[in-house]
């Protein structure tokens, strides 16, 4: 017979609509309260890492894609700059803000789909079909750069694989004014909705100290009053020292405050994309539009159709790169970028060959995810499904 004061154990996933992706929960219930969780991984495990060091740095950076597949370019770029500090290259300016182009829209990419994912959690469809229509419009952006919706591979070592197409910088700013007004929309939908109130409010809270102590970055740190941002920090990375915008930082460290944070990053990272149209549609338009969009060293990247420089030499070195692969000087390094769940990391280490000696990767998520505990104890089984979706939490990255 079934003591009911003992505590239940139930499975939560991998298959239940709310788990985000492959994950299982081991969780102890007295009642309806939450008294353990026990996250159990790896159900997606590839041994991306270890896969690395068998190849060489092309073909080694579209794996990044696949870590965390809603922000892909956001994944490439911290590879790129790990590759580009072992050389300690200094790619071309356009470069740069291509590159702080395309990270802002995947921002928004990402937190188009984490909040309105979020909000399907706790039971509201509208904002779900409305934020999907505007990502489907930066998809659509990818494709005309890359000639793929999702896994890009655009952004590579040494600067982007080539330049923006006509007209692409026009519908970018169309796009900007149009999802200010239809994100705007789904705020106001949720920001005072009371059922949205009801379960997010007071609900996850996590201190400034725990926040530290667990490991958090990105939003699940500033949620919880920390102003962290790596793009802000120490004059920031590529163009971010010369671009004006703020950092929100949350109060309570509830999933209200994560979710705030998140709508107005949104509204920052339509600026940031703004002021970057700015530097391209201003001044000097022409002679911008003809500036390199990766360096001219063909050891390490491949040379552009257009490019006057088709000599023999580069032709040698553009073969040998590409049937053999760069050859990484006996060094190492760790790069971080602010990708839009947090702290994204990579320690690449050199082998004076064309394979990495070893390749490490710090995913946001994964400490977000062991923090599940934490964050759950003592709150009722439907708060769980709350704060895995506060989490954002995607298994390309965590089971890597």
């Amino acid at each position: 017979m079934l003591n009911l004061m003992e505590n239940m154990t139930i499975n939560f996933g991998p298959q239940h609509p709310a788990a985000h992706g492959v994950l299982r929960l081991l969780i102890a219930l007295d009642g309806e309260i939450v008294r353990f969780v026990d996250p159990h991984i790896g159900l997606l495990h590839r041994g991306t890492e270890k896969l690395f060091e068998t190849k060489n740095a092309q073909q080694n950076l579209p794996y990044f894609d696949r870590f965390d597949y809603v922000s892909m370019m956001a994944q490439e770029h911290g590879f790129s700059l790990a590759v580009e500090n072992l050389f300690d290259l200094s790619i071309p300016i356009k470069a740069k803000y291509i590159r702080v182009l395309f990270l802002e829209l995947t921002r928004v990419l990402n937190h188009l789909l984490a909040i309105t994912t979020h909000a399907l959690d706790v039971g509201a469809l509208t904002p779900f079909l409305w934020g999907f229509e505007e990502r489907e419009k930066i998809m659509e952006f990818y494709e005309r750069v890359s000639g793929a919706r999702m896994h890009a591979a655009y952004i590579r070592p040494g600067g982007v694989t080539q330049d923006l197409p006509e007209l692409l910088l026009e519908d970018i700013s169309i796009f900007c004014d149009r999802c200010y007004d239809r994100f705007l929309e789904i705020f106001d939908l949720l920001k005072t909705n009371r059922i949205w109130l009801s379960r997010l409010v007071n609900v996850g809270i996590v201190s400034k100290e725990t926040a530290i102590s667990l490991g958090f970055s990105g939003v699940m740190l500033r949620g919880s009053g920390v102003f962290f941002d790596l793009r802000a920090h120490n004059g920031g990375y590529e163009i971010y020292a010369d671009l004006q915008f703020k950092v929100p930082i949350g109060d309570k460290g509830d999933c209200y405050d994560r979710f705030l944070i998140r709508s107005f990053e949104i509204f920052e990272s339509l600026k940031i994309i703004k002021q970057c149209l700015h530097w391209f549609l201003g001044s000097e338009k022409q002679k911008k539009m003809n500036l390199p969009v990766k360096i001219e060293d063909f050891k390490l990247t491949s040379p552009l159709k257009s490019t006057a420089k088709k000599t023999m030499e580069g032709l040698i070195h553009h073969f040998k790169s590409a049937t053999e692969g760069i050859v990484l000087p006996l060094n190492y390094c760790y790069c971080a970028v602010e990708a839009p769940k947090g702290e994204f990391g990579v320690f690449l280490e050199g082998s004076d060959a064309s394979k990495p000696y070893r390749c490490r990767v710090r995913a946001p998520g994964f400490l977000h995810l062991q923090g599940l505990h934490y964050m759950a104890l003592g709150s009722l089984l439907a708060d769980t499904v709350t704060i895995i979706g506060t989490q954002d939490i995607v298994f390309g990255e965590i089971d890597r």
